[in-house]
């Protein structure tokens, strides 16, 4: 079928530099995975059931991710590192501007990051988002959609359709 990949991009202010030595790398990430608290769960692959989380919007209310999933054919779960910074306020204003074709296709878009709900608030008022954003401020959701980001969520999009599935 005509399956949408996953999306990923990545930060240019995370890639500058010479490239890590494969071996050195290796030996990072592994010394990395013992340490408490940045072990992270393995990232969603295409098929799998995405997580059925509640966590609070930028409106104050709980938002229950699988309330989402089933009532919208699709819903783009979007993971920026900060909210009010470039990068991320471009990404934003990208699916903002792309909303209305969005809707057209039956697609929901939910932002998140580890941002206080206060932060996000001033982030979607802003930029006028007409999409809610997630305060994952102890990133349960981080973690749970199998997240690399230590510090901040990678910059990465799921999309999963109704039926909880990422596709």
């Amino acid at each position: 079928g005509n399956a949408v990949p996953r999306l990923r991009t990545r930060d240019p202010d995370l890639s500058s530099g010479p490239p890590m030595k494969l071996p050195r790398l290796l030996a990072l990430m592994s010394l990395l995975s013992f340490l408490p608290g940045l072990a992270r769960a393995e990232a969603l692959k295409v098929g799998a059931a995405a997580p059925v989380i509640t966590a609070t919007a930028d409106d104050g209310k709980q938002l229950n991710l699988g309330d989402v999933y089933k009532n919208n054919a699709y819903t783009l779960v979007w993971f920026y590192p900060k909210a009010l910074t470039g990068g991320c306020t471009k990404q934003g204003c990208s699916l903002r501007d792309a909303s209305a074709d969005l809707k057209k296709h039956g697609v929901a878009v939910v932002g998140v990051s580890n941002d206080t709900v206060e932060k996000q608030k001033e982030f979607k008022e802003k930029n006028n988002f007409p999409f809610p954003l997630l305060a994952d401020t102890d990133k349960k959701i981080v973690k749970a959609f199998g997240q690399n980001g230590v510090a901040f969520p990678s910059r990465e999009a799921y999309l999963i359709d109704r039926s909880g599935k990422v596709v």
